[in-house]
């Protein structure tokens, strides 16, 4: 299996369910284990969460389970035959108070407050955008359109307004609900969809927080970026967030495809000069649903992605409902595993012109720069909550960093940081004692053998979150 730095998003569902698939997945390169709440009951995932567990430990690779929120259901209702055929030039009425299913005429809403959110003039776009409608008028609680690009239009389609401006609230009763779900499994990233700004998240994080206490955990807050509102407030969500993910679905259809791969980049520089994570997702290996290879674009996308600095790449369907769930996983590591060795680290140019205030920080640059320049084999980061591997892993370097933690909680998150390896270890409150552990760990490993040098940081006192304030370089005898 090749050595990948950026890690891998991997959804659950039926085809990926098998315990020892799921297992395989794993040891072939699966770092993170997505939920999507949008499918399925809270016992479902309850139950797939201890699925995951159960194959992590077999795996002997312990893997972070993100919980996807459903966000507000902005799709059309039913049509009587499941869908209808809609001829350019067409009238089609979407109508929020209509009772009966669906026909050519027209049809129901599962978002009710559409006929407040358009106006004459405006362009609807449904079904990821292969169906656009012109909006005629608001009639009471009907929007008249014309169909401007036809198509086949089936049950419970999404629908967008081309530019943004939705009203939707980005957390509904059901994700109230779902966050206690994700909570009482123990997720350790809570993924919230569509939202508008800074306040959507910090509701999140409250209802996360409030709900997690009973069971003594906390999540990290991913904010999916899929609204034309969210890319100029992105700033503000960034710092409300533990991370964001490039949501390319959703944020094609409001913003236009064109505009995707420049926000991509735009978001992944964001996301790193705010020390924050960030994961690429939507159709990365599409064509594997039901092909055993991807098409060359699919691989130049996941591998423009890694050397763009995304610290992850999603599956979606690939993994949850596809038919080579393993062969994509494995295929996406050698993508992977091969882009980045083409990278050219530039981490002399990154700390020109900046500061850092902190000390915990400053020694974790310091020894970036250190390993990079005397060739190290490995950095090691003796941490309690992962931040001073999450500033590590902010910069492109080769050095593999081993972040060894006494949490089994950041052992998770870190799971998720572009290039660390988190191991769970048993430090002892003796400096000299967790240090000598570390080095047999290493050891053991076989990551480093006599004659190597390796940088290790800590803190003092020992096991105090943001202590750490010390760098050592060490040479195995």
């Amino acid at each position: 299996m090749p050595r990948h730095a950026t890690k891998i998003v991997a959804t659950l569902g039926p085809a990926s369910s098998d315990p020892a698939l799921l297992e395989a997945m794993i040891r072939a390169g699966v770092n993170v284990v997505r939920l999507n709440f949008s499918h399925g009951k809270a016992q479902d995932h309850i139950d797939r969460a201890t699925l995951v567990r159960e194959a992590s430990v077999r795996a002997g690779r312990e893997v972070a389970i993100m919980a996807d929120l459903q966000g507000p259901k902005i799709r059309v209702g039913k049509f009587a035959e499941g869908k209808v055929m809609l001829e350019p030039g067409a009238a089609f009425v979407l109508d929020a108070s209509r009772t009966e299913l669906g026909d050519l005429q027209g049809v129901g809403l599962d978002y009710k407050e559409l006929p407040r959110d358009v106006k004459a003039g405006d362009v609807l776009l449904l079904n990821d955008g292969l169906i656009v409608l012109t909006v005629d008028a608001v009639k009471g609680e009907q929007v008249h359109t014309t169909v401007k690009l036809g198509g086949e239009l089936s049950n419970n389609k999404g629908i967008n307004k081309q530019g943004g401006g939705l009203t939707a609230p980005a957390l509904t009763a059901k994700d109230m609900e779902d966050i206690k779900t994700a909570m009482s499994l123990k997720a350790d990233y809570v993924a919230v969809s569509f939202p508008k700004n800074a306040t959507d998240m910090e509701m999140a994080r409250q209802l996360c927080n409030v709900a997690g206490a009973e069971h003594g955990h906390k999540a990290d807050l991913i904010a999916k970026i899929e609204r034309a509102e969210a890319i100029p407030r992105l700033e503000e969500i960034l710092r409300a967030s533990d991370g964001i993910m490039v949501a390319r679905g959703d944020l094609a259809v409001e913003v236009g495809n064109a505009a995707v791969p420049a926000l991509q980049k735009r978001m992944i520089k964001l996301a790193k000069e705010h020390d924050k994570v960030v994961i690429t997702a939507t159709q990365m290996m599409e064509s594997m649903i039901t092909n055993p290879v991807p098409t060359r674009a699919e691989v130049s996308d996941v591998a423009n992605a890694v050397l763009d600095g995304t610290d992850a790449v999603m599956l979606s369907a690939e993994t949850a409902a596809g038919k080579f769930p393993l062969e994509t996983v494995q295929e996406m590591a050698k993508i992977c595993a091969a882009a980045e060795s083409a990278e050219d680290p530039a981490l002399d140019a990154d700390f020109k012109g900046q500061t850092f205030s902190r000390i915990d920080q400053s020694i974790a640059m310091g020894a970036l720069f250190t390993a990079h320049h005397l060739g190290a084999k490995a950095i090691v980061a003796l941490t309690e909550s992962g931040s001073t591997a999450l500033w590590m892993s902010r910069r492109r370097v080769h050095v593999p960093i081993y972040a060894l933690t006494t949490k089994l909680s950041s052992q998770r998150k870190m799971a998720l940081y572009r290039n660390v390896r988190p191991l769970l270890m048993d430090t002892s409150a003796d400096r000299d004692t967790a240090l000598e552990q570390a080095e047999r760990h290493l050891k053991k490993r076989g990551i480093v053998s006599t004659g190597d040098v390796y940088a290790i940081t800590c803190g003092e006192p020992m096991g105090s979150p943001g202590g750490t304030n010390m760098l050592k370089i060490c040479r195995v005898e």
